[in-house]
């Protein structure tokens, strides 16, 4: 990949390398864009999106992993053209950098192509939750970026949180056990969820079935108590 030259007012290269860091730029954006609707309150990469997996071995590489580090290559990249550098090194640094940036957008799109123009779909103030079903029945489990996204977007519907409640990933669980929109069902299964504690976020969800709530928030409260005297 031949060498982009550009600064935070212009850019300069081939189209093609134009094309490449408007996308890099685009994509370093999407996180701030996230809060516009996040049910959370923050677009920025979460301690649950760093897969914490009790088992020895290789972590997969799900696509919340390649993009937090293509978000933090980008970040290198804006300092290290903020430095104050010899013209040699400036040039090496920035090359070895935009080629590591290159490589995890190619590797998001293996993952699931048109990676970064299918996250900008459900960032869009203009999705529907038709096409934010069809997303989330495309994408490949791998892709746990994408999915957690739909999953606490406040246009999806029930049906398909229901689908996503079974996908591995804890914190699209989470989403959908603290999603107001989420159906009763899905949230009486959620509370019986052994791999992790979801039931205390269904406790006050109030799509919850009242009797159930009211259980969860007794168990709440006796383990509050258990707690204070040891």
């Amino acid at each position: 990949m031949g060498r982009l030259k550009f600064s935070r007012h212009k850019c300069e290269g081939t189209p093609d390398q134009l094309v490449l860091r408007q996308k890099l730029t685009r994509a370093s954006n999407l996180g701030m864009r996230c809060s516009s609707w996040n049910l959370r309150g923050d677009g920025n990469m979460r301690r649950s999106d760093l897969v914490r997996n009790a088992t020895k071995g290789k972590t997969i590489r799900t696509s919340q992993i390649v993009f937090g580090e293509r978000q933090h290559l980008l970040r290198v990249l804006d300092s290290v053209e903020r430095s104050a550098l010899p013209a040699a090194r400036l040039e090496q640094e920035r090359r070895v950098i935009e080629n590591l940036i290159h490589a995890r957008t190619q590797e998001l799109n293996r993952i699931n192509a048109g990676w970064d123009e299918k996250i900008g779909t459900v960032l869009s103030a203009e999705v529907k939750p038709e096409h934010l079903d069809a997303l989330s029945r495309q994408a490949p489990k791998e892709d746990y970026y994408l999915l957690r996204l739909i999953s606490e977007h406040p246009k999806v519907t029930a049906k398909t949180r229901s689908r996503l409640s079974h996908h591995p990933y804890s914190a699209i669980r989470e989403n959908i056990a603290r999603h107001p929109n989420s159906d009763a069902s899905t949230l009486s299964r959620l509370s019986r969820d052994r791999s992790q504690p979801l039931w205390y976020l269904v406790a006050f969800n109030p799509n919850a079935p009242a009797p159930l709530r009211k259980k969860l928030q007794e168990r709440m409260r006796r383990l509050g108590e258990k707690s204070a005297t040891q």
